[in-house]
């Protein structure tokens, strides 16, 4: 199996969405720190459990995005697509239900739709 740049418009976006999903996970699976201080997350003294669980996240964002990449099918970006569709659907919940409209919550939550979009399209054949 070799690596390979798509070489139309529609898969080069959907690969971008997951090369930036690939990238988040490896932000988070080895920066959990530096990840939660940017999510305004704090972790309590003496619970380290909290890193765990933000490795954890970064390693699923980091595998999706590579098998993404590697299998570069379709599914795999409808996949892709429709997990960061979901996640937004959970942002706008929570900016609604929590008081979260915050401009971090909506600078993320036009991440996770175009995180969405790209690949969603692509899969659709829309791009």
């Amino acid at each position: 199996m070799e690596l390979y740049f798509p070489t139309d418009l529609g898969e080069q976006l959907a690969y971008c969405s997951a090369a930036f999903t690939a990238l988040i996970g490896f932000l988070a699976m080895f920066a959990p720190g530096y990840t939660y201080r940017f999510l305004k997350l704090q972790v309590r003294e003496g619970q380290p459990e909290a890193y765990a669980e933000g490795r954890s996240a970064g390693g699923f964002y980091l595998g999706f995005g590579l098998v993404a990449i590697l299998l570069a099918q379709p599914m795999v970006y409808l996949a892709l697509g429709a997990s960061f569709a979901v996640a937004a659907f959970g942002r706008i919940l929570s900016i609604m239900s929590d008081r979260g409209s915050v401009l971090l919550n909506l600078l993320l939550l036009v991440v996770q739709a175009v995180l969405a979009a790209l690949p969603l399209l692509y899969g659709l054949g829309y791009i």
